[in-house]
């Protein structure tokens, strides 16, 4: 009997947490996506690709929870295309405004980065207690702490904009997630592709 208390089972709470977190990153990503068109801001394109990362994330942690590593590792892969194509299309969207010469709106780019912002200390907060936890859990932990940082970019490209009037520190910003994006689109494959070899 004793040994049936010490095998570790499932954590629920971490499961709420997961859950909670999966939607607010999903509700983010598609107000920073409407909030990216209304600007015309492609950090804001950047940033709510992160925001769909991190909900897919969230989503595969859930969903492989006790699955065999081959599953694991096909998720990974089919998560690490899908980012590299979101890195991609911010790539060629910065470069299109880039040549429209279209400045955004830095207003708005402020008020949305302020709620992304709010919206991850949110999940940070939730998953703080999980920061110690297996190489899953950390790894959750810290790519939220990280997109913090990502959000706090945002608000100085917006601050950048509003000073200069110029489109260029949107851009520079976008420019540097998407490449951030995509370095770690190809972590992931690579790793993925050992894993299932």
């Amino acid at each position: 009997m004793a040994d049936c208390c010490c095998t570790p089972q499932p954590d629920t709470r971490y499961r709420k947490v997961l859950w909670a977190a999966l939607l607010i990153n999903a509700a983010m990503f598609a107000v920073e996506l409407g909030g990216s068109a209304r600007a015309g801001s492609v950090s804001l394109l950047a940033d709510s690709v992160d925001f769909l990362g991190d909900a897919g994330n969230y989503a595969v942690s859930l969903f492989v929870l006790g699955m065999a590593a081959v599953w694991r590792s096909r998720t990974a892969y089919a998560k690490g295309l899908v980012m590299g194509a979101f890195g991609l299309l911010v790539l060629a969207r910065a470069l299109w405004i880039g040549f429209e010469g279209q400045v955004p709106a830095p207003q708005t780019m402020g008020v949305i980065g302020v709620l992304a912002l709010a919206a991850n200390g949110v999940v940070a907060l939730l998953l703080y207690a999980f920061r110690h936890g297996d190489a899953n859990m950390r790894s959750v932990w810290l790519c939220t702490r990280n997109d913090m940082i990502g959000n706090l970019a945002v608000l100085l490209a917006a601050a950048g904009v509003f000073g200069t009037g110029a489109a260029w520190p949107d851009l520079a910003v976008a420019c540097v997630m998407a490449v951030l994006g995509l370095s770690a689109a190809r972590e992931v494959i690579g790793k993925a592709r050992v894993e299932m070899s």
